[in-house]
């Protein structure tokens, strides 16, 4: 069987729950993606899987990702709206027009960063790295590299802690901590938080509000920390390819040369197979 044929055939996630517009809004929530799509997904149950006969195939390539204007971080207007305090992280994005996400955790790694961000730049795709600031603090070269290519940094503790067994004080410093050392490489402070091992609470909610930051989760994990072998990790995201999927790899924190050959691997076959490779933008007014 073809990639096309198992794309074709996979079952998408099409129950994309609208946006959090609250802070004591509850349920999985949705956001932005880089293409200017704008307003909530359509709440609902995963649809059934999806046959050859449901639409029309797809041609090869029609849906590749077309370049950002500019490269660099991206610059973000005076009214930026500001995050709200929220119970929930966002887990998926808008899947209209088939987008998905990539997102790279525990990084930057000098070992397999520099590989991952060379597969992405050659299929012209941008990504999502959330650092800790222990590596980034001695790799900011890396986070340079990472903005002159258009990718998006957020912020991922200092030293990755469990963040639910920690003190507040220690909490904020983690993350205060690290979004100066991004802001320093970066050129700008991140707009993004992930709490390691998904582990979220309240003050974790607070303090990334605070700082600037709406939190982001995943939709599919790869379990590349495992080491499973690349050929698994590739047919698990291409199992799981949706729209509105974000799927969790990583690109540090022990060998991951697996997920290095996993991307080389299954990033063709996403998009001749029509998915959109793109990040998330946050709301303006």
């Amino acid at each position: 069987m073809t990639k096309d044929q198992m794309f074709t055939r996979r079952h998408l996630l099409t129950g994309v729950a609208a946006l959090l517009g609250a802070a004591g809004t509850a349920g999985t929530a949705a956001l932005l993606v880089g293409d200017g799509a704008s307003g909530p997904a359509p709440t609902g149950s995963p649809g059934p899987a999806a046959g050859p006969g449901d639409r029309p195939a797809l041609k090869p390539s029609s849906y590749r990702l077309r370049p950002l204007t500019g490269y660099g971080p991206p610059t973000r207007p005076r009214t930026l709206v500001p995050p709200a305090v929220r119970r929930e992280p966002f887990m998926r994005v808008d899947g209209r027009g088939r987008s998905m996400v990539l997102t790279f955790d525990d990084g930057p790694d000098p070992r397999y960063t520099p590989d991952i961000l060379r597969t992405l730049r050659g299929h012209d795709v941008r990504a999502m790295f959330f650092v800790c600031g222990e590596m980034a603090v001695q790799h900011q070269d890396l986070l340079r590299e990472m903005a002159d290519d258009g990718h998006v940094v957020g912020n991922h503790t200092w030293s990755h802690p469990r963040l639910t067994t920690i003190s507040r004080a220690r909490v904020h410093s983690e993350m205060a901590r690290t979004s100066e050392i991004i802001e320093k490489a970066y050129g700008e402070p991140p707009l993004w938080f992930r709490a390691p091992f998904g582990a979220w609470n309240r003050a974790v909610f607070r303090f990334g509000a605070e700082l600037g930051m709406e939190p982001l989760g995943w939709t599919l994990d790869t379990l590349d920390w495992r080491t499973p072998g690349a050929h698994t990790i590739t047919e698990r995201v291409e199992d799981g390819a949706g729209p509105g999927v974000v799927v969790l790899s990583h690109d540090a924190g022990g060998d991951r040369s697996q997920s290095v050959r996993a991307l080389r691997d299954y990033l063709p076959g996403l998009l001749d197979s029509g998915y959109r490779i793109t990040v998330p933008r946050r709301k303006y007014v």
